[in-house]
């Protein structure tokens, strides 16, 4: 009969499977998210989990950040905003950046995106070709690795040592640069290892990038988060280096802002209408009310972040104390962001070889979420947020320590 449709062919699973396109292969589950889903479901079946897993503030959003959102809500901001950001947002970023990052742009040069991570994806996806070299310092965010091989980058991994608080070589860096390097992703603070990169290491790798010609994305999402020094933005040193930095932020990690989406990049002109222009085709504009919430947070009373830094500054040296008193746990102390990655090796035998079997046995047997080094290039390790309670830190490592007591299963 005209118009039937034949008997289909194959399954409808194996349909499902042939359907998908090698690029929706590519991607791997997030390894965090997976743990803290894991950890969760635990949680629901009332189980007492100690979460150090999320890379997440556990404060509430200031209060003066809520009320912008809310009057933004009550004003009739529930429209399509311009894809690269309102223009009070987008002034509101140049503002910070000349104030705080010594970083000098137009308000065209900024693009607001849902989250600092579609950012990184929006710099990546607007810089890099097939075949182009991205160079990242290991221990390293998980998702730089993923968002350039997506683009068809080649990934270079530079190691870097604990001893020297994760901060790379200048040689090493050197070494693994060639003409096909197109982009260096620099993470200063760093997720996961803490490092801050000092001064003359920027300054070096600036000066480099201006005489070779490839791009620095620099994400600076946990800038405000430093202990005992101080945050230097790459794109502020000078020399021709302004016109060859893609800077990333957001507001997630600073103001306790992680659900209102609201990242943002600062590039040169031609690259931020590219990468306005590929968002587009992605997302359009971030929420409307939370980019008025961001207004606020940018301009808010830095008192109200610097009390957020201290807490998490005592917390440091609270899980770094508790820590160093396990047998064969070493740790470098770590400079920024909120997370520890100390080194487990000493307890990887038997059947509990690697960190990711370390990490399940431990949030199965003492019901605490952690993080594999694995998933960041460094191995052995466990990653471990103290953005949590002062109570769940002591008792989420002082049932690690139990747990590592006892004989091996």
């Amino acid at each position: 009969m005209s118009g039937t449709l034949p008997p289909p062919q194959v399954s409808l699973k194996d349909v499902k499977t042939a359907c998908l396109s090698a690029r929706a292969t590519q991607f791997r589950p997030s390894p965090t998210l997976a743990i803290t889903a894991k950890a969760k479901e635990l949680k629901a079946a009332g189980k007492d989990v100690v979460s150090l897993a999320a890379g997440e503030p556990d404060f509430d959003t200031p209060g003066s950040i809520v009320e912008a959102a809310k009057a933004a809500i009550d004003g009739g901001q529930t429209k399509y905003t311009p894809t690269p950001g309102t223009p009070q947002l987008r002034q509101a970023i140049v503002d910070k950046l000349a104030r705080d990052n010594g970083i000098e742009a137009g308000i065209d040069q900024i693009v607001v995106s849902c989250g600092a991570k579609q950012s990184l994806f929006n710099s990546v996806m607007t810089l890099v070709d097939p075949g182009d070299e991205v160079v990242l310092f290991a221990p390293y965010w998980m998702t730089y690795v993923d968002q350039a091989e997506f683009a068809g980058g080649t990934v270079k991994v530079v190691q870097t040592d604990p001893r020297r608080a994760f901060v790379p070589e200048i040689a090493d860096i050197e070494a693994a640069l060639s003409p096909r390097t197109k982009v260096v992703v620099l993470n200063s603070p760093s997720n996961p290892s803490g490092a801050v990169f000092d001064r003359e290491t920027l300054e070096w790798l600036a000066r480099k990038a201006v005489q070779m010609g490839f791009w620095i994305v620099s994400d600076e999402i946990y800038e405000k988060l430093v202990y005992g020094q101080r945050h230097v933005s790459v794109a502020s040193l000078g020399g021709g280096i302004l016109d060859q930095t893609v800077t990333v932020n957001g507001c997630s990690k600073s103001y306790a802002m992680t659900g209102w989406r609201i990242g943002y990049a600062c590039a040169p002109k031609p690259v931020a209408k590219a990468m306005s222009s590929l968002q587009d085709q992605v997302t359009s504009n971030a929420t409307s009310f939370a980019q008025a919430g961001a207004v606020a947070a940018l301009s808010m009373d830095p008192a109200e972040t610097e009390r957020m830094r201290m807490e998490f500054e005592n917390r440091r040296d609270l899980v770094c104390s508790l820590l160093a008193e396990i047998p064969g746990v070493h740790l470098e102390v770590p400079r920024g962001a909120f997370y520890v990655l100390p080194d487990f090796s000493a307890y990887l035998s038997g059947r509990i070889s690697t960190d990711t079997e370390l990490a399940n046995f431990l949030l199965e047997t003492a019901l605490v979420a952690t993080v594999p080094g694995s998933v960041f290039g460094a191995p052995g390790h466990l990653r471990m947020s103290y953005a949590a309670s002062g109570d769940d830190i002591r008792k989420g490592v002082a049932r690690i320590a139990e747990a590592l007591s006892k004989p091996s299963p």
